[in-house]
Protein backbone atom coordinates (compact mmCIF):
# COMPACT_ATOMS: atom_id res chain seq x y z
CA UNK A 1 0.00 0.00 0.00
CA UNK A 2 1.36 3.40 -0.94
CA UNK A 3 1.66 6.15 1.67
CA UNK A 4 -1.08 8.74 1.95
CA UNK A 5 -0.61 11.90 -0.04
CA UNK A 6 0.78 14.76 2.01
CA UNK A 7 -0.97 18.12 2.14
CA UNK A 8 1.27 20.36 0.06
CA UNK A 9 1.07 23.54 -1.94
CA UNK A 10 2.22 24.29 -5.45
CA UNK A 11 5.51 25.82 -4.26
CA UNK A 12 6.30 22.60 -2.34
CA UNK A 13 5.68 20.51 -5.46
CA UNK A 14 7.87 22.83 -7.57
CA UNK A 15 10.69 22.55 -5.02
CA UNK A 16 10.40 18.75 -4.91
CA UNK A 17 10.27 18.47 -8.70
CA UNK A 18 13.43 20.57 -9.03
CA UNK A 19 15.19 18.10 -6.71
CA UNK A 20 13.98 15.35 -9.07
CA UNK A 21 15.62 17.09 -12.03
CA UNK A 22 12.77 19.21 -13.38
CA UNK A 23 13.50 22.76 -14.53
CA UNK A 24 10.90 25.53 -14.64
CA UNK A 25 10.44 26.50 -18.29
CA UNK A 26 7.50 28.89 -18.09
CA UNK A 27 4.76 30.37 -15.94
CA UNK A 28 1.34 31.61 -16.99
CA UNK A 29 -0.55 33.36 -14.26
CA UNK A 30 -0.94 30.94 -11.38
CA UNK A 31 0.42 27.88 -13.21
CA UNK A 32 4.09 26.87 -13.40
CA UNK A 33 5.43 24.50 -16.04
CA UNK A 34 8.45 22.45 -14.96
CA UNK A 35 10.01 20.15 -17.57
CA UNK A 36 12.19 17.11 -16.96
CA UNK A 37 13.48 15.03 -19.85
CA UNK A 38 10.46 14.18 -21.99
CA UNK A 39 7.91 15.08 -19.27
CA UNK A 40 6.19 18.41 -18.83
CA UNK A 41 4.04 19.10 -15.78
CA UNK A 42 1.54 21.86 -15.07
CA UNK A 43 1.47 22.83 -11.37
CA UNK A 44 -1.14 25.26 -10.05
CA UNK A 45 0.38 27.59 -7.48
CA UNK A 46 -2.32 27.10 -4.85
CA UNK A 47 -1.57 27.27 -1.15
CA UNK A 48 -2.91 23.72 -0.80
CA UNK A 49 -3.41 21.33 -3.73
CA UNK A 50 -6.52 19.16 -3.83
CA UNK A 51 -5.87 15.41 -3.63
CA UNK A 52 -6.98 14.75 -7.21
CA UNK A 53 -4.87 17.62 -8.52
CA UNK A 54 -1.81 16.37 -6.67
CA UNK A 55 -2.35 12.83 -8.01
CA UNK A 56 -2.60 14.25 -11.54
CA UNK A 57 0.59 16.29 -11.15
CA UNK A 58 2.45 13.26 -9.78
CA UNK A 59 1.19 11.14 -12.67
CA UNK A 60 2.38 13.74 -15.20
CA UNK A 61 5.77 13.86 -13.49
CA UNK A 62 6.07 10.08 -13.18
CA UNK A 63 6.52 10.28 -9.41
CA UNK A 64 4.94 8.15 -6.71
CA UNK A 65 3.60 9.59 -3.44
CA UNK A 66 6.55 7.95 -1.63
CA UNK A 67 9.04 9.64 -3.98
CA UNK A 68 7.34 13.01 -3.43
CA UNK A 69 7.54 12.58 0.35
CA UNK A 70 11.23 11.72 0.08
CA UNK A 71 11.87 14.85 -2.01
CA UNK A 72 10.04 17.23 0.34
Amino acid sequence: MSPALPVVGGADVIAASSKAGFVQVSQRGGHVEPCGGDRTVIVPMHRELATGTLRSVLGQAGLTPAELIALL
